[in-house]
């Protein structure tokens, strides 16, 4: 018993210590964690605290009664049913996994070519005009980049179809095309966030030691032999974060893009789940059927992020 008493009593004083070491560290780091709050409460208040709404996905939601009075569906799993049983779901996944894995692939290398090239151009201004011109788009919303795909793919009087004509070729409805379609998504995306992904890695390269560069030179490397042996592998860590980031939404597909450019004509490859829920789901005011394939694309998400860091661990460049 004895043993047992000093060693509570040690744990207890050990507990202290640690408290107020931590207190210590807080209060040294009091504008640090000052700067650190906005964030913090952001995602408590805009984050956390709405996951409360996630149990409307196991309910008969009714906007009158509230999420508390609501009754409890019956069974539990009712709205995850009916999605399952819809006739949509496979189309829905199929589109939505396909949409989302060639964003994934094909978009995953042009920020890092362009970020390669802006690094090694040695002519300031002309680094800095390519470098405005491809992250401008970024800040365009996709109502305006509908536009831009209307005057140049239009079938009537784009600007692309007006020179098949001219060259005795027949136009192409390539907004209603379903061979089309998707490489239009994925082509219009990469565009506008070319420049923009490109920061990233070039803020990353910035970092990368340049004694390092400097060795290479002495021991003869050329440029493409630094930029295989040093660049990338400096950067490593960096693309592996964005490419763990990105699986976590690898269900999303992107809503606003597809929902202002697709149109009925497109279904069949371009309706994803969020369009679907917003047509069935919120538009139709079941919301209960919307928070379950909600619940269903985040389990999915969070089930990938944790595969792809695990994986990532191996070769020591998880997120945590």
């Amino acid at each position: 018993m004895d043993q047992l008493t000093v060693g509570n009593v040690a744990d207890a004083k050990s507990k202290q210590a640690k408290g107020r070491l931590l207190g210590k560290n807080i209060w040294a780091f009091r504008a640090f964690y000052l700067m650190l709050l906005p964030g913090v409460l952001y995602y408590i208040l805009f984050r956390y605290v709405p996951m409360y709404g996630v149990i409307i996905a196991f309910k008969d939601f009714n906007l009158l009664e509230g999420i508390v009075s609501s009754p409890w569906a019956d069974p539990w799993y009712k709205h995850f049913q009916i999605f399952f049983n819809s006739p949509y779901f496979t189309q829905l996944m199929v589109n939505t996994s396909l949409i989302s894995l060639y964003k994934l692939v094909f978009g995953m290398v042009p920020p890092i070519l362009l970020a390669l090239m802006l690094n090694e151009c040695r002519v300031k201004w002309f680094k800095t005009i390519i470098q405005t011109l491809t992250y401008m788009p970024h800040f365009l919303s996709w109502v305006i980049i509908y536009g831009i795909l209307i005057a140049l793919l239009s079938q009537n009087s784009g600007l692309l179809n007006r020179w098949l004509e001219e060259s005795g070729a027949h136009s192409i409805g390539f907004m209603t095309s379903l061979d089309y379609f998707r490489a239009i998504l994925v082509g219009s995306e990469i565009w506008k966030d070319l420049g923009w992904g490109a920061i990233i890695y070039l803020a990353a390269m910035t970092a990368i030691d340049p004694t390092l560069y400097e060795a290479a030179r002495v021991d003869g490397s050329g440029r493409l032999r630094m930029i295989w042996h040093i660049t990338l592998p400096g950067i490593r860590n960096v693309i592996v974060l964005l490419l763990i980031l990105k699986l976590g939404h690898i269900m999303d597909a992107g809503f606003d893009q597809i929902y202002i450019l697709y149109n009925i004509q497109v279904y069949q490859v371009a309706d994803i789940l969020d369009t679907w829920v917003f047509r069935t789901g919120l538009q139709q005011l079941n919301f209960s059927l919307g928070a379950a394939v909600g619940l269903f694309k985040s389990a999915i998400g969070l089930v990938l992020v944790m595969g792809a860091n695990h994986l990532s661990k191996k070769w020591g460049d998880g997120i945590w």
